[in-house]
């Protein structure tokens, strides 16, 4: 796996489909009425630490659609004390770790807290596809200044994952806005857990009347 690769590569997508989406909706000024799509992507912390990316559509206010990429790192119990990255592996600074890469799909439903709907609860769930890879059989090398002092192989899986996705989301103007983002996500192998601070951009609700 190559989780930055697979990140460059989603977002690119989504970008260029989100574009396409928003050309739509300029050719069709009632689009907004009853649809909203947008990114939404940022900083998640919990059990382990990464980046979620997603493109979500919300109709009518009340049933949101999303597919989404995340990625998940975090220290190796299985990790020797002693180890240590050279300089020359500064570049490769997360090889060392614990990965959890996955590719989601949800639904779920939208409750508003106010009448402009600048507050809202997207609450969500769905399934995911989580590729796993972890460090283990870890090797001394006879390092010196610039290597690192251990090799090791990885131990790669895949599973489904169940995820539960309550976002609270606050679209403060049309087309840019925040979300809290607490997220659980199961498998048989591994669980993670974790809040996340996104920012959303794009079409986010209808224009409020005068």
């Amino acid at each position: 796996m190559q989780p930055l690769l697979s990140f460059t590569y989603i977002m690119k997508h989504f970008t260029v489909l989100l574009l396409l989406l928003l050309s739509a909706y300029s050719a069709n000024a009632q689009f907004g009425e009853n649809h909203a799509i947008y990114a939404s992507s940022g900083l998640h912390a919990g059990n382990y630490f990464g980046l979620n990316s997603n493109i979500d559509y919300v109709y009518k206010e009340k049933y949101s659609f999303r597919i989404g990429y995340s990625i998940y790192i975090r220290e190796p119990d299985s990790k020797p004390d002693d180890f240590s990255l050279g300089l020359f592996d500064a570049l490769s600074l997360f090889n060392h770790f614990d990965q959890l890469e996955t590719y989601q799909i949800m639904v779920g439903r939208v409750y508003k807290f106010n009448k402009r709907g600048t507050i809202r609860l997207n609450l969500s769930i769905g399934l995911g596809l989580t590729n796993s890879r972890e460090p283990e059989n870890w090797q001394r090398t006879n390092s010196f200044l610039f290597s690192r002092n251990y090799n090791w192989d990885y131990n790669e899986f895949q599973n489904i994952s169940f995820i539960i996705n309550p976002k609270i989301e606050f679209p403060l103007t049309r087309y840019a806005g925040l979300a809290i983002s607490p997220i659980f996500q199961i498998n048989k192998d591994r669980t993670y857990f974790g809040i996340g601070l996104e920012s959303m951009l794009g079409l986010l609700r209808k224009r409020n009347k005068l």
